[in-house]
């Protein structure tokens, strides 16, 4: 059986994460591109001395690991200084997502879940792209929720990515999630019956 690997990706609070969780409940193995980003930059690693060396000290905390509000507050405003820190994240997550898929049993479905796959052109280097789709409105209003952000605040996260037409024609997959979760549970599960050939499976 060969494995099949999923790139998972979705706008800012689309939903991806809870995507995520459902596959891996389904017996998918999902790699989790943000957490590489941080084990990335965790104190005493390249990527952090890195970091430090394009931002400064400021990024820091008092016990030596990264401000993550503090460093969010620099690249969410200025593109440059964004595209700065994913030079140093970026190389070291993709090799760390590769040697985890190589690792990965024959026959497993690989889920690895990338927030900028379409901003970062990986979307012809999986089997199958799948992209969580909500509405602009309905991601402001999470992003506001989670984080306790303002409205412009908000807005700025949400227009750091890739533009809404963009990832959804990177999809092979658009998964839905602007209804209750057990919409989303349900176009899960039939997303993942009909991957892995179950009788009377569709994908939606």
């Amino acid at each position: 059986m060969t494995t099949t690997v999923i790139g998972l990706t979705g706008g800012i609070a689309s939903g991806k994460s809870t995507v995520a969780a459902l596959l891996a409940g389904r017996g998918a193995l999902v790699i989790d591109a943000d957490r590489l980003a941080r084990e990335a930059v965790e104190p005493g690693t390249p990527g952090l001395a890195a970091v430090v060396a394009r931002f400064g000290d400021g990024v820091l905390r008092p016990d030596g690991r990264l401000d993550r509000p503090a460093l969010g507050r620099i690249v969410f405003a200025d593109p440059l200084a964004r595209r700065d820190l994913e030079a140093i994240v970026h190389p070291a997550v993709r090799a760390r997502a590769a040697e985890l898929t190589a690792a990965a049993p024959a026959g497993t479905v690989v889920v690895q879940m990338i927030p900028l796959l379409v901003e970062t052109g990986q979307q012809d280097a999986f089997d199958l792209v799948v992209v969580v789709d909500a509405e602009p409105a309905e991601q402001v209003a999470r992003i506001r929720a989670r984080d306790g952000l303002g409205e412009e605040e908000a807005l700025a996260r949400l227009r750091a990515q890739a533009d809404r037409e963009r990832r959804l024609a990177a999809a092979d997959v658009v998964l839905r999630n602007d209804g209750t979760p057990a919409d989303l549970a349900d176009r899960v599960d039939r997303f993942w019956a009909g991957l892995t050939g179950s009788p009377g499976a569709e994908i939606h």
